[in-house]
């Protein structure tokens, strides 16, 4: 079921096994182990493996070397092989030493969640950063459960040509070989690092940037497509979206005003993975203003919330280092009116939309444009006419609040970045209050 390089079959059925123990975090009760299975059962959707019937087991304690006990596995096998099943996911990460326990008494396939989702991420990556990156989390996930996944552990026989002595065990020379492999795709990180670095330094001296966070399948995409009206690729599935998109919020104001989609975030991240988010995240976290997108349709959306602060903290963004934004999206699919309401008195400042309400998109919008103006420094300056440099910089690189002519040039209220202004060489024309004061009462021209 598993090829030499450790890709789960698209052919494959796979029987889910979960379980119910106090001791257990996610799994302490009936309500955590069933709002696991179903996301675990969405993530097979999204790979595309076709996923049979669940077992779960209530218990006290884990056994330490199968998890459920090899009574509880025979009986599991028998059953996923009469329904045709040919792999076992289990809905929580496994050891090496359990993955070959358990092949070993069930004689199927094993795989756990956070192999489910490294592959996911392996398969959707589109941009060289995410590939990279990804890869060397899957190696870094494969590479100490080895034994749990090969069978052919016999020694090489050293020589060319003749008997030799015994040589190093296959599954040595195959860590070698990952650790090189790892190695390798880190330098090349490196080297698209300094790249990075040079857009990064680009946009910020170019726009402002908001960034779509949150749960996988919140709709950010959605969000995306109304408010910049492009068109992104939106699925019903976890992880549709894999690497960073820009696009352009608003053309007109100056700077532009860049959104940013964003893969998706999934409680029992990969320890794993988390250097891949940090990599795939890097200009989201990095953005202006955070737009936390959560599905108030899903009867789990408070524990979605809380799942992305958490991996925002764990990637350096805790509460309070960067302004933020909550918007409820997918109200059109609630069949409770009253919780809208409810949510709106529970989190004040927040946006309770449907992505396909034109109204709501404008509302969003506008309150995101507004609110990078109120951040931008109001400039007063006087421009004579003379100089077609400064007008043509305060025209195409600031937003203009007011504008009077006078006998011998321009009064201008402006609102523009402070890192921006200091570009653009209009220090010398900028007002005192007193200034100000007295060109606002001059007589104008038309």
């Amino acid at each position: 079921m598993l090829d030499n390089e450790f890709h789960i079959s698209l052919d494959a059925k796979a029987a889910l096994v979960s379980i119910i123990c106090p001791k257990f975090d996610e799994h302490k009760t009936e309500v955590e182990t069933g709002r696991s299975l179903t996301e675990l059962r969405e993530l097979l959707r999204t790979l595309g493996v076709e996923s049979g019937y669940q077992y779960v087991q209530t218990r006290n304690s884990l056994d330490p070397a199968t998890i459920l006990g090899s009574g509880k596995l025979k009986e599991i096998a028998e059953k996923a092989i009469s329904e045709d099943a040919t792999l076992l996911v289990f809905d929580f990460e496994l050891t090496a030493s359990q993955i070959r326990n358990i092949r070993k008494i069930t004689g199927l396939s094993v795989v756990d969640r956070v192999h489910v989702i490294l592959e996911i991420f392996a398969r959707h990556a589109r941009t060289r950063d995410a590939k990279i990156q990804i890869e060397i989390s899957r190696l870094q996930y494969v590479l100490p459960r080895l034994s749990g996944f090969w069978t052919h552990l016999g020694r090489q026989r050293g020589g060319v040509g003749v008997k030799g002595g015994e040589g190093e065990k296959q599954i040595e020379l195959d860590r070698r070989i990952i650790r090189q492999r790892i190695e390798f795709y880190k330098k090349e990180l490196k080297l698209l690092a300094k790249s990075r670095e040079q857009q990064k330094k680009k946009r910020q001296n170019q726009a402002v940037t908001a960034a779509l966070v949150g749960y996988t399948n919140a709709g950010k995409s959605s969000v995306m497509n109304r408010l910049c009206q492009v068109s992104i690729k939106e699925e019903n599935k976890l992880f549709a979206t894999l690497d960073s998109t820009f696009r352009t919020l608003n053309p007109d104001t100056h700077p532009p005003m860049i959104l940013i989609d964003t893969v998706g975030f999934i409680s029992n991240l990969p320890n794993t993975l988390i250097d891949g988010f940090k990599t795939t995240l890097e200009s989201a976290l990095e953005a202006d203003l955070l737009i936390i997108v959560c599905d108030i349709s899903d009867p789990n959306y408070k524990k979605h919330l809380k799942v992305t602060e958490e991996v925002l903290a764990e990637l350096g963004v805790g509460p309070g280092e960067k302004e933020r934004v909550i918007v409820f999206n997918k109200k059109d699919l609630l069949n409770d009116p009253v919780k809208a309401k409810i949510i709106k008195r529970v989190h004040p400042n927040s946006f309770v939309v449907s992505s396909f309400s034109q109204e709501d998109m404008n509302e969003l919008r506008s309150h995101i444009i507004n609110y990078f103006l109120s951040k931008q420094e109001q400039f007063d300056l006087f421009v004579p006419y003379d100089e077609g440099a400064a007008h043509s910089a305060v025209a195409s690189k600031t937003n203009i609040l007011v504008t009077r002519n006078h006998e011998k040039g321009i009064f201008y209220q402006v609102r523009v970045p402070d890192f921006i202004f200091h570009q653009l060489g209009l220090h010398s024309f900028i007002l005192k209050p007193e200034e100000t004061k007295e060109y606002e009462k001059m007589e104008t021209f038309e």
